[in-house]
């Protein structure tokens, strides 16, 4: 004959629900949940039918065989479970859900993105430089006389009298022409640049003495009149 072990001590059980510990002489039913044995108290019995869980006893179970996908499950949790798969069915969309999809902060497709408009740069306007000599210091002379410097060369004029002017392409840059204006005790060589977008006159060197000069630049071929104005030879 077996024996049997009595216990000496009471097993102080828990609700698997609200994780309240049972007092001495209340019970708990035994339910089953995802395949496991579950202690709930009266108190949580209508939660853990809303968890899909179910007594023991009251439903047979149903035992697969050697491959055991689902183990033990009754029909009602099989319910259960099959009217939250439908309840999760995705439904047709709503004008809420086309409204969170504008709201949306991923970029729309390229077809309805605006067209960035290229900015075009303005053309550079280049100032054409002459070809022939002639040119080149008729255009020189008309920068000058368009500039401040002929109220310098007018100035020294009324002391110093009449100035001896010679213009003349620069050897070292097509795009220079040289203006000198001399008296007999001083001198000044203004640079006239022709390519400038803003062609530009301004005083390049300036002395006291004559033979400081080149020979060609004392080699006269324009003059001044009173306001200091050039015309050429």
């Amino acid at each position: 004959m077996s024996t049997r072990s009595i216990r000496t001590t009471e097993d102080h059980a828990s609700c698997d629900v609200c994780g309240r510990t049972l007092l001495r002489g209340e019970r708990a039913e035994v339910y089953v949940g995802g395949g496991e044995r579950k202690s709930v108290c009266d108190l949580c019995a209508s939660r853990a039918l809303h968890e899909g869980w179910v007594r023991e006893g009251t439903i047979p179970d149903y035992e697969t065989g050697d491959g055991r996908s689902e183990g033990r499950r009754s029909l009602i949790a099989r319910l259960f479970s099959r009217r939250l798969s439908h309840e999760r069915t995705p439904s047709a969309p709503t004008e809420s859900d086309y409204e969170e999809v504008e709201d949306s902060p991923w970029p729309p497709p390229v077809a309805t993105q605006p067209r960035v408009r290229e900015q075009r740069r303005e053309p550079r306007h280049v100032h054409a430089v002459p070809l022939s000599p002639e040119q080149k210091m008729a255009s020189a002379v008309e920068l000058f006389n368009g500039s401040e410097h002929p109220r310098t060369v007018a100035g020294i004029a009324r002391s110093l009298g009449m100035p001896e002017v010679s213009v003349l392409p620069s050897p070292a840059r097509a795009s220079l022409v040289s203006v000198v204006v001399s008296w007999e005790l001083c001198w000044y060589r203004y640079e006239v640049d022709l390519s400038d977008d803003q062609p530009s006159v301004r005083v390049s060197a300036q002395g006291s003495e004559l033979n400081e000069l080149r020979p060609d630049e004392r080699m006269p071929n324009a003059f001044a009149d009173e306001v200091g104005t050039l015309t050429l030879s």
